[in-house]
């Protein structure tokens, strides 16, 4: 395919190729092969905002390029800091959503990560997530997924060095395109893959199908509850997949990777949070090789922290009174610890309490929400 054939077609985007992708490109164009490594660095490397700055291409190049092709799929549209230093992005997408992502600054490691979305919106619908509150809109492509790492470091000019699929949506029901984008991340953005995590609340058959492909990221799965009753309310997947069935897929995935297993566990207030509860999740997680992460509660939208409630309808009598209309809130410092010890010292496992980031930004764990895309549908109807 010679320059001229491509002219009419509609734009496509460059970030998001691989670099044997734009080597076929750059062959069709009947352009030197080099022109694909060139392309290649300056849209993971460099991370460039424009395809103008690819200066080591011709004038004549560039200007092709730039009339054929769009460098990025996303758009920056607002950007929030915390007191705590961490950002929060939000990005536009092609055909009008907008998704949300994050970046925190560790301390321990001196560096920084990206937590990302795969999704717009999602469908899981955990009560305690803003996320689920707006439901599933759609898919993110690899590109979209990956270009919010590029975006963040155009934006900071400061390394990613970690990356959690633990922004806005179900990672293993966008299965196809995260992995393609797991795959970018690691061989063009130049991030390891044990520097990679992606959290899942419990898709059994793609935990399975993921092990199979015997990656070296890191799998977190959002438990937050050791038995079918209670996990059924907070993580409604788990009446599709009990809680059974996702211990043994964990197992599994244990077995083909040997990578260490995160258990993420959300603190609820007189919900999951009993010395009791912390027993029965000792003994489930017994021979399962794994550390355990508790998230203390981060108020969202409509929660009781904010002035209003959370409502979620339970009818089971061992939850705590009221039965129904019950306020998700975050349990005392000191009944946290007292899980924590009481876990930690019958699991024998490591046991840590989440450090908060961007609470104050709606940046933390469980409060990302697209508030634009609501608005949007509003503004439609």
């Amino acid at each position: 395919m010679q320059e001229a054939s491509i002219k009419n077609r509609s734009l496509e985007y460059l970030s998001g190729l691989t670099e044997t992708q734009l080597i076929s490109l750059v062959t069709k164009l009947q352009w030197p092969s080099f022109k694909a490594q060139q392309i290649h660095s300056w849209i993971y490397k460099k991370c460039i905002s424009s395809i103008d700055e690819m200066t080591d291409l011709s004038v004549k190049d560039r200007d092709f390029l730039n009339k054929n092709y769009k460098l990025s799929p996303l758009e920056l549209t607002q950007k929030q800091i915390s007191e705590d230093k961490t950002i929060k992005y939000l990005w536009k997408l092609n055909g009008g959503n907008q998704v949300e992502s994050v970046r925190m600054f560790l301390e321990d490691h001196d560096s920084y990560s990206a937590c990302i979305s795969s999704q717009v919106g999602c469908a899981v619908g955990c009560p305690f997530c803003a996320t689920g509150k707006i439901g599933f809109k759609r898919n993110l492509k690899a590109a979209e997924i990956v270009d919010q790492i590029l975006g963040i470091q155009k934006d900071t000019k400061e390394r990613i060095s970690n990356v959690v699929f633990m922004g806005q949506g179900e990672p293993l029901l966008n299965y196809d395109e995260v992995l393609t984008a797991m795959n970018l991340i690691k061989d063009s953005v130049g991030i390891g893959a044990r520097h990679i995590t992606l959290s899942t609340s419990g898709i059994v058959p793609n935990i399975k199908k993921l092990a199979d492909e015997k990656l070296q990221i890191t799998l977190a799965i959002s438990l937050h509850a050791p038995d079918q009753r209670t996990r059924e309310i907070l993580v409604p997947i788990s009446k599709k997949y009990p809680i059974s069935e996702l211990m043994e897929s964990l197992h599994y995935y244990y077995e083909k990777t040997k990578r260490r297993i995160t258990i993420e566990y959300v603190m609820l207030d007189g919900i999951n949070d009993q010395i009791e509860k912390a027993k029965e999740l000792s003994d489930l997680i017994k021979g399962l090789h794994c550390h355990i992460n508790l998230i203390p509660y981060n108020p969202i939208e409509h929660s009781e922290i904010k002035g209003q409630r959370s409502e979620i309808r339970i009818q089971d009598s061992h939850l705590p009174s009221p039965i129904s209309d019950l306020c998700l809130k975050r349990p005392p410092r000191k009944r946290i610890y007292n899980f924590k010890d009481v876990l930690e010292k019958r699991s024998g496992k490591k046991v840590t309490v989440r450090k908060e980031r961007g609470v104050d930004i709606a940046a933390a764990c469980g409060q990302l929400a697209n508030i634009f895309n609501k608005n949007l549908e509003k503004g439609q109807e």
